[in-house]
This record gives structure tokens, C-alpha cells and sequence, in this order.
């Protein structure tokens, strides 16, 4: 193996294991796996159950313990009998016998404890399933049943199927069979056609991860494997930078302490590497081939729930979908009452049942079959329009179900490392108190630290103690004023000392399983070294004194060796290291230069833990306040001189706390704090998470837009509100209220009054404080929280982001959309309405799961603003076209029957009716997918004009009454004014009303389009001669010589005119006395 693996943390103690889909390995039952019972054996007395949060000033200001005495919540009352089955318990008791028929018929495979032999797979007690990913909805055998479900799920395409095979029944046939069934055909096709390429991609994108090829060790040497081949108890190589294809245990690497840098990225969306140490064991062995002569084996825990893991395949909706459904459930009513009234006008005469079945047959272009095709069809052309805009280069569209989603977006939850940060640190400021040094001065440093070095040693040399600066101890010198020089040199090396950062050098030969070979061919140069940490900040520290001229050439876990400008290297003992803690907020190590034998306590970390503990100053604070309202991550370094006989007496005193039975850990944290007095602050820095391309105007484009912005990250809570305020996320005159910590129902209840009482203020809260309100205040921290201009929760696992934007979806009705670029994001794009995924540093995981793939994240602003809204108010208008389509036309049907005693005879049949859904009208109706009622320069500029697709106003049951008043009006005016001027002939009633009523449609969709393009022209040209040239082929249903005629051409174009005319005018009005937001830009 080599130095460095992005190794996923262990959970199964297989050397290969299950693979998640996505490589969404799992990493143990994880820091939150047993919170929930914790919280369990707390805070459950009964005067707490049921209880309110205060909602009044005057209860805030009593005494703290009187949230006991609070009033209890209501109750809501228990449902019984009859109520309660009518009310809901129907559902309850159908869902109940499922999940018992399907607990019956598919009990779930028991867990058990796992023995695993090394290089055994054959060994192993129990079959696993294959180690590959399969993200595919459907199989060979379920495709064809899965899509029919898929389809026959909506009341509309049910509603045709019925009716469909109506038409096998004599007594009920009322028309040619392919007047029906070629639609719905059709429709199914064009269905079946576009999932089954949906599902070959699926295909393709599995096949690619599985067929990554891995090196498998056995007896008989190396040989290649795909991902998909490997087993429980192979013994796996895993390369430098190569992904870990399933869960294994560390064995062994070529480093000789076996150590290894991992990182898990699709974990918890963190990109710094991680120190992990190899099985002792099997590192000791001389050569690999020893693996397999121990004859081990690993004995495994059975496998427990997981806070990474996630099951199933999300099949999403859009709410568009959903709205024209409803619509559709309208129409099917108003179509029975209209049968039912007409069989009532015929005085339910004869077989009035039968009349009623026929009138709902004839009536049943109210609810148009085309309509789910053409949003499909538009929604498929939205796609691409999508992944050919050249502004937004790389996007891919994996759900082409849901584009017009993005243009309602209510809520987007965002990540925060990868996705609005480049995860890349940056050193810019160097504060020493009187003089402050920024990225235009850096090269005034280096001259410092030259002139430091220069001084000590004329003459550059080896690592030669005679040749290095003899320095006493600091407290057996008189304090004297030191010059900027030494100041600044004393920072630098503090800097370059006080770290947990290894360089690592590329090894020459390839792996070769044997350490000595491997050390004897590194190159140790500087082009060919590399750092690695547990944080990206502290190699942006350690590359930043490499860049000033103090090189960390050499770390192990004794000693460190820095090489200074003139080429001399120094070494340091590593006496004691104080790794960073997110409770110590700090990290500090205790190292001798072995030159001079001096001992010096080196300490950096937060400005909150380190202002106690460092001399009296007058500059730290303030200083500390400028960088964080830059968007600087701050770092305060201080050191103290330690004699010997100091040192050997913390190190007795903290070996021996070290080895307490009890409250060791109190005893060792005394032990270090009493080093932690007095210490000497020497510099300030500022590093900067430098932020994505255009992350800021991003942001206040989608503030402008009227979305709110909440940011979902496992980072700590420091690192998150800094990026809140460095991206303008939180703008800097907002107040920000930081959660205090909370562990009980108590503190939660006191800390969310406290809340309440704050105004226009960004909240930031911790994934355990969050957990602990969720837990007994769901209801009042979502409403208080949705207030808010902005929301940060910091530590969050993915499943607690993923149940974030569940409860945003439940509690406010709104949609959702998240995005992320890392494995541990995956959770929250599915849970969300509308999922993102950018490719990024941290995989590929996250935009194959997500419905839309970009690789920035300001990509974000022109795929909402621009091709959201266009979507959105596209589908809306071709949606409501569609239904004016088939209400017209059945309007039209409607008089008919009325003129002609209610008798059910159809007004169309065969070749006229499918035509008129098919070639005369749906190539102008189906070019609404190309309008725009604004440029998109335009749409980004005035973000605002977003504001008022959120309320739905495009497709609402009062524009919808509207499409139905004005089909209403134009099928009265077809129907009556082909009644009035026809003269001998019923033909020429069907040849006149017919034409004006492909000409009407025609002229509606020039009258609904907004800006032209110019195949809107041709699709109605094209239309109109489509029509023109069949009038030769339809002698069954026209007079070809009254149709050559000058009458007809005026009657049609009389009825045409009034029928249009009106609604034009009426058009003109509405845009002069009351015109759209948009109209005002465009004009």
C-alpha cells in the first residue's frame, strides 16, 4: 500500500465488505448512534411532558424555574369508533396488514457477528452479496410493470384506460378504436422510451464504478480485479489517491511506523487527512506474502445502524405534477356533472344509464391524454436547453421530471466545504502587535527571517551544533524591548514548530512491499514534497513559512527537522504534543532544539481559549474582531520557556495523571493547564477558506430572489460562522445569535426564549443542540428558525441534515432544494424537493444522486433565475393550453348535443378528432416550451422578478377558471355561429366549425406567446398547411366543393373573429391598465 489512502473509517472487520451505492461505505454505529438514548434517561419527569414554550414577554422575566409551572399544551382529543375510521383509520388498518403481509412474506435476514479469514474468502460462514453499486430503479422483469405503475398512478392516464377499453363494448363504442387507443399509445411509448433510456444511463454510470480495477493479493502474487469482484476476506492494495471500494481493515503500508493518511470525504464532507495507524501485527511482518503463513482471521461485531448508511430509490414528483393532477380531478367532476345533466335534460328516458356512460365518453376531451406527454416532452426539451447553456458549462440533468421545480424554490440548504468554499487556505495577515504584515508585504518577512538566520550564521552548514545561535532560556534573561526583526523570526518559527503536519516525499520505485527500499528511493527535494494534516489550515501554515524561508523538511513521531533559508537544518525533539480539541479550542507542543538543548512550550488556537492565558496586552481583541469581519480564520500564537527541572516536573506530574483510574481525563487537563499561565503571545494570524467563483453575488441574488439560504455543514461552529460572514451569507450589519449548548428539555426550553426574544437575527446552532430542541421542540424551533434571514447548524451529521429539510418540507409547505458535492451530502439532496449536486474535490458521489450536476456552485443563480423560472411558467402556460384544448373542443360538443335533443352522437369522429390533437395543433401548442417573457440577462439582473413564481401564481385554480371561461366562450361562439350560418347540409356545420376551431387554436397561441422565435413561426405555418393539404384527403367528413367556396371562407373567418378578437383587446387592456412586473423590464 502506499503513504497515502483515502481510506473510509472501519466498520465491518471484512478486509472487503458491501459497497453502498454512490461509495457510500459506512463508518461505525458514528458519534451520534447512542445520543438518542442518552437523551432518554433525562428530562422525562411528567410535569414536563406536553410542555409550551413561553410565547410572552412577562413569563421570560420570572424566575428560571418556572417553566415547570407552565400551562399544559393541548391535547387533542383520542378519535373513536366510526369517527375515527372514516377520519384516517381506514389508512392505518390497510398499511398495517401490508406490512405484515410483506413482514410475512420477506422477513428480514437476522445480524450476525462475522468471522472473516485473511486471503480466505472460501472460509467465510455466510454468502454476501456482491460488492457493487446498483443505483437502477427496474430490472429485466419489472421494467415494463414498474412504468405501467408509474404511469396508471395518475387519474389522468387511468382515467383513459378506462375509457379505452370502454370502446371494446358494443353498446358503449362510439368512435373508431384508434381514436383512442393511438393516443394512449403513444403517450406510453413516448413514457416507456424515455425511462428506458433514463435506465440505461443508470446502467452505464454503475458499470463504470464497478469496473474500476483494484490490485487483489494471493498467494501466487498481484493480480487485477474489478470493484464488483471482490470479496469478503480478500486482501486488497490500494494505491496512493485511489478510492477504497468497500469497507476493510488497515493491514499494513509501506511506511515503516505504519502510519497512513486517510481521508473521509464521503463521510462527513471533510477533505483534510486523517493519521491512522496499521494492525501492529500485520505491520511487523517482513513482506506482504506473510499475510497469508499467520492463518489470521478478524472476528466482526455484527453490523449496527449506521448515521451514513441510507436504503431505497427516490422516484420524485414535481409539484406541478401534482397541481395539474388536482386540476385534472376538477375536470373529471365537472365532466360527470355534465352527463349527468344532460341524460337529467333528457329526462332520463330509455336506457339512461347507458346515455350517461356514452355522454362521458363523448365529453371526455375535457380531460386532455395529451397533457402528460407534453409536459414530459417539455420537460425532456427544458433538459436540454439546460445542459446546452454555454454560461453554465457541465451541467448535467439526471431527473428530467422535475426541471420546472426550480423555479418555486422557497428554502436552499447548502453545504459548506466544497460547495461554497474551495476548501483551499490561504495565509494573509501576520499580526505582531505594533506592526501588522499583509499579503502585499510578505516578501518584508522573508527578508526578516533571512536577515535572523544570516546573522547566527555567516556561514551556512550542516547540522552542526556549533554552527547554530546558542540561545538561554528566556527566563534568565532580563526582558529587553526586542527589535521587529526578532519578533517577527521568533513568529515564524513558532509557526513552522507548533503543528501535527508530516511532509511526505514520493517514492521513486512503485510499491514494493518492502519499507527499506522503498525509504532508500525518495527524493527528499522540495519539488517533490507534500504536507498532510488532520486541518487544511495548518498546512496553509506550514506552506506559508516554507514561502518566508523555513522549511518543515522532516517529521516522525519523535523529532522534526526545519531547514533554514541558508540551507542549515535544524532539529527538535518532540517532547509532548496537545492535540486540538473542539472543547480546549487550543493545541500546543513542548519540543528541545537539540543544538542548544533549550525546551520551549509552543501553543496556538482560538482567540477565545488563548486571551486568558497569554500576558496582559492591549491589542488581541481588536485585532482578532478585524480579521473575523474580513473573513479570517484566527489563530493566536504564544510560547513559554521551560528549564529542565520544569519540564521534568510536568512530565512526572502528567505521566502520572495519565495513569489515574479516576477523572483522568480532569486530572491530565489540570496538569497541561498549569504549563498554560503566563505564556508570551508572539503573532496573530489570518487565514483565509478562500470561497468558490462569485459565491457572494451569488447569494444576494438568491436573498434578492426572496429565497432563504440556510448552510447545513459538519464543520465546527468557529469555521462556520466565519464563512457565514466572509460570503455574505450573514450581511455585516445582521446580528448573528449563537446557540448556547444545550443537554436537556430545560436548557432547550430557556435557550429558544431567549431566542424568541432577538429580531432580524441569523441563527447558528450545533448538530447536538439541535438534536436536543428537535427532540422536545420540533414545532417551535422549525417556526422560530424559518424567520430567520439565516440559519447555520454546525456539527451536523448527514442524517441530521437530511431530517432538517424533511421538516422544512412538513412544517412550511414550501419547496426545498439542497446542495452539496460530497458523499455525506447525499442524505439531504434526496430528502429535498430538488437536489444539486456540484462535482468537486470530494467525489463524484453527490451529483450522481442529485437530480441536477454543476460544477460551481455559482452555476446555482442563472439555473434558478434563468431556466427555472423559464420552466416553471412554460409548463404552467403549455398545461393550461392543453386543457383549453380539450375544454373547447367538448364545449363545442356540448351545444351540439343540447341543439340536437341531448341525443349522444359525437360532433367529431375518427381521423378529425385525432388530428386536431396531433398534427393541426401540437407542434404551435408544444412551441410554448420556446417562450420567455423576459431575456435572461434581464431575469439575473432583477433576481426579484423570482419572487412571484413562489406564490404559484402561474397555475392556480383562478387562472385555470379563467382557461375554462374563455374555452367556455370560444366553444359557445364556434358552435352557435356554425349553427346560425350553415345552410342545407349537417357537412357543412362540421367543415365550418372545424376549421374555425383549428384557426382559433392557432391564433391562441400567437395571442399566449410573449417573445417569438422563429420556430413558433414555423410550427404554425406548418400546422396550418398540414390542415390545408388534408382538407383534399377527408371527403368522408367535408364537402371539397363547398369548402373551395367564398362563403365558407367568410363564415370561417366571421367565427374566427369573434371568437378571438375580443380576448386580444381584452389582453391589450390588461397590459395597459395593469401590466406584469416583467413587462416593465422588457419594455
Amino acid at each position: 500500500m502506499a503513504d497515502q489512502i483515502p481510506l473510509y473509517p472501519v466498520r465491518s472487520a471484512a478486509a472487503a465488505g458491501h459497497k453502498r451505492a454512490a461509495y457510500y461505505s459506512a463508518a461505525g454505529p458514528g458519534p451520534g448512534a447512542d445520543r438518542r438514548g442518552r437523551y432518554q434517561l433525562e428530562d422525562e419527569s411528567a410535569h414536563l411532558d406536553e410542555m409550551p414554550l413561553m410565547m410572552s414577554e412577562e413569563g421570560f422575566e420570572n424566575d428560571e424555574s418556572d417553566y415547570h409551572t407552565l400551562p399544559r399544551a393541548r391535547i387533542e382529543r383520542r378519535k373513536s369508533g366510526l369517527e375515527w375510521f372514516v377520519c384516517g383509520g381506514w389508512k392505518f388498518l390497510c398499511s398495517s396488514c401490508c406490512d405484515w403481509l410483506i413482514n410475512i412474506c420477506h422477513r428480514k435476514k437476522e445480524l450476525k457477528a462475522r468471522t472473516v479469514w485473511l486471503g480466505c474468502p472460501e472460509k467465510s460462514e455466510e454468502k454476501h452479496p456482491r460488492n457493487s453499486i446498483k443505483n437502477q430503479k427496474y430490472n429485466v422483469f419489472t421494467f415494463i410493470p414498474g412504468v405501467l405503475y408509474e404511469q396508471f398512478k395518475f387519474f389522468l392516464n387511468l382515467y383513459f384506460l378506462v375509457v379505452s377499453c370502454s370502446q371494446f363494448v358494443p353498446a358503449l363504442k362510439i368512435g373508431y378504436l384508434y381514436t383512442y387507443w393511438a393516443p394512449l399509445g403513444f403517450v406510453l411509448a413516448v413514457t416507456i422510451a424515455r425511462e428506458a433510456i433514463d435506465e440505461f444511463r443508470r446502467f452505464q454510470r454503475d458499470k463504470e464504478v464497478n469496473s474500476q480495477l483494484y490490485s487483489k493479493l494471493t498467494v501466487r502474487g498481484k493480480v487485477q480485479v474489478k470493484s464488483s469482484d471482490i470479496q469478503v476476506g480478500d486482501l486488497i492494495i490500494v494505491e496512493k489517491n485511489q478510492r477504497i471500494p468497500s469497507d476493510m481493515v488497515f493491514l499494513r503500508t509501506s511506511e515503516k511506523a505504519g502510519s497512513c493518511f486517510i481521508r473521509t470525504d464521503q463521510l462527513d464532507g471533510e477533505t483534510d487527512w486523517k493519521l491512522k495507524v496499521a494492525v501492529s501485527c500485520t505491520q511487523r511482518l517482513p513482506a506482504l506474502g506473510d499475510l497469508f503463513s499467520i492463518r489470521a482471521y478478524v472476528y466482526a461485531q455484527k453490523p449496527q445502524l449506521d448515521i451514513h448508511s441510507f436504503e431505497g430509490t427516490f422516484t420524485r414528483i414535481g409539484l406541478l405534477d401534482l397541481e395539474l393532477n388536482q386540476l385534472t380531478k376538477a375536470l373529471f367532476l365537472a365532466l360527470v356533472v355534465l352527463s349527468v345533466v344532460m341524460v337529467t335534460l333528457q329526462g332520463f328516458a330509455g336506457p339512461w344509464y347507458r346515455n350517461l356512460f356514452r355522454f362521458l365518453l363523448l365529453f371526455s376531451y375535457i380531460i386532455p391524454i395529451s397533457l402528460r406527454v407534453n409536459l414530459d416532452m417539455g420537460k425532456a426539451a427544458y433538459g436540454w436547453m439546460i445542459m446546452k447553456d454555454e454560461n453554465i458549462p457541465g451541467t448535467v440533468v439526471r431527473t428530467s421530471t422535475i426541471p420546472e421545480e426550480l423555479g418555486r424554490l422557497v428554502y436552499l440548504l447548502t453545504d459548506k466545504t466544497g460547495t461554497l468554499t474551495q476548501n483551499e487556505m490561504t495565509f494573509r495577515r501576520l499580526h505582531l502587535g505594533t506592526v501588522s504584515y499583509g499579503a502585499d508585504t510578505m516578501d518584508e518577512i522573508q527578508t526578516h527571517v533571512l536577515s535572523s538566520y544570516a546573522q547566527v550564521h555567516p556561514q551556512t552548514g550542516g547540522n552542526n551544533p556549533s554552527s547554530t545561535p546558542p540561545r538561554r532560556a528566556q527566563s534568565s534573561t532580563p526582558k529587553v524591548r526586542k527589535s521587529v526583526s526578532s519578533r517577527v523570526h521568533e513568529a515564524v518559527k513558532a509557526i513552522a514548530l507548533c503543528h501535527n503536519v508530516t511532509p511526505v516525499y514520493e517514492s521513486q520505485a512503485g510499491v514494493t512491499g518492502e519499507t527499506e527500499s522503498a525509504e532508500a528511493d525518495q527524493d527528499f527535494s522540495d519539488e517533490n514534497r507534500t504536507y498532510q494534516a488532520s486541518s487544511p489550515d495548518e498546512v496553509a501554515l506550514v506552506r506559508w513559512t516554507e514561502s518566508v524561508g523555513l522549511t518543515l523538511v522532516s517529521r516522525d513521531l519523535t523529532s522534526m527537522q526545519l531547514k533554514t533559508p541558508g540551507g542549515q537544518v535544524l532539529t527538535y525533539c518532540i517532547l509532548q504534543v496537545f492535540p486540538f480539541t473542539s472543547e480546549s479550542k487550543r493545541m500546543g507542543i513542548i519540543v528541545r532544539d537539540e543544538s542548544t538543548a533549550e525546551i520551549t512550550f509552543y501553543m496556538k488556537g482560538a482567540d477565545v481559549a488563548m486571551s486568558s492565558i497569554v500576558q496582559y496586552n492591549d491589542w488581541l481583541e481588536e485585532e482578532c474582531g478585524n480579521m473575523a469581519r474580513e473573513g479570517l480564520r484566527t489563530l493566536v500564537v504564544a510560547k513559554k520557556a521551560l528549564t529542565e527541572e520544569q519540564y521534568q516536573d510536568f512530565e512526572s506530574r502528567y505521566s502520572q495523571a495519565k495513569l489515574s483510574i479516576h477523572d483522568r481525563v480532569l486530572k491530565v487537563a489540570a496538569v497541561v493547564e498549569s504549563l498554560e499561565r503566563e505564556l508570551e503571545l508572539l503573532c496573530l494570524t489570518g487565514v483565509e477558506d478562500q470561497l468558490q467563483a462569485d459565491v457572494r453575488p451569488t447569494l444576494e441574488m438568491l436573498r434578492n430572489a426572496g429565497i432563504k439560504i440556510w448552510m447545513l455543514t459538519g464543520d465546527k461552529l468557529e469555521t462556520a460562522t466565519c464563512i457565514a460572514k466572509s460570503s455574505h451569507l450573514v450581511s455585516r450589519t445582521q446580528d448573528i445569535h449563537i446557540f448556547r449548548p444545550v443537554t436537556s428539555r430545560g436548557e432547550a426550553h430557556l435557550e429558544l426564549n431567549a431566542f424568541r426574544r432577538k429580531h432580524d437575527c441569523a441563527l447558528v446552532i450545533s448538530g447536538d443542540s439541535l438534536e436536543v430542541c428537535l427532540k422536545y421542540y420540533e414545532h417551535e424551533l422549525v417556526e422560530l428558525a424559518c424567520q430567520c434571514p439565516a440559519v447555520v447548524c454546525c456539527r451536523c451529521s448527514p442524517t441530521q441534515k437530511a431530517h432538517m429539510v424533511t421538516l422544512l418540507r412538513q412544517h412550511t409547505g414550501r419547496r426545498t432544494c439542497a446542495v452539496g458535492d460530497g458523499g455525506n451530502d447525499v442524505s439531504m439532496i434526496q430528502a429535498a424537493d430538488c437536489g444539486i449536486g456540484i462535482e468537486g474535490k470530494e467525489g463524484k458521489q453527490a451529483s450522481l444522486a442529485a437530480d441536477f450536476s454543476i460544477t460551481q456552485f455559482r452555476h446555482v443563480g442563472r439555473l434558478l433565475m434563468v431556466h427555472g423560472r423559464n420552466s416553471y411558467k412554460r409548463s404552467a402556460a403549455l398545461g393550461q393550453f392543453v386543457m383549453h384544448r380539450g375544454l373547447i373542443i367538448s364545449t363545442m360538443q356540448a351545444v351540439f348535443s343540447s341543439v340536437f335533443y341531448f341525443a349522444s352522437v359525437p360532433l367529431y369522429q375518427g381521423f378529425l378528432m385525432v388530428g386536431y390533437a396531433t398534427i393541426y395543433t401540437m407542434f404551435p401548442v408544444f412551441s410554448l416550451v420556446l417562450d420567455q417573457d423576459v431575456k435572461p440577462e434581464m431575469a439575473i439582473l432583477y433576481p426579484e422578478l423570482y419572487k412571484d413564481l413562489t406564490k404559484g401564481r402561474s397555475l392556480s385554480f383562478k387562472t385555470f377558471l379563467i382557461w375554462v371561461l374563455i374555452s367556455i366562450y370560444q366553444g359557445g361562439i364556434l358552435m352557435f355561429g356554425a349553427l346560425v350560418l350553415f345552410e342545407a347540409e349537417f357537412v357543412h356545420v362540421v367543415a365550418i366549425s372545424f376549421t374555425a376551431l383549428v384557426l382559433t387554436e392557432l391564433l391562441m397561441v400567437a395571442l399566449t406567446i410573449r417573445t417569438w422565435h422563429w420556430l413558433m413561426v414555423v410550427a404554425e405555418f406548418l400546422s396550418l398547411g398540414c390542415y390545408v393539404a388534408s382538407l383534399a384527403f377527408l371527403n368522408e367528413y367535408f364537402d371539397v366543393a363547398f369548402i373551395t367556396t367564398v362563403p365558407f371562407l367568410w363564415k370561417v373567418s366571421a367565427i374566427t373573429v369573434v371568437s378571438c378578437l375580443p380576448l386580444y383587446v381584452l389582453k391589450y387592456l390588461k397590459r395597459k391598465l395593469s401590466p406584469p412586473s416583467y413587462s416593465k423590464l422588457s419594455s
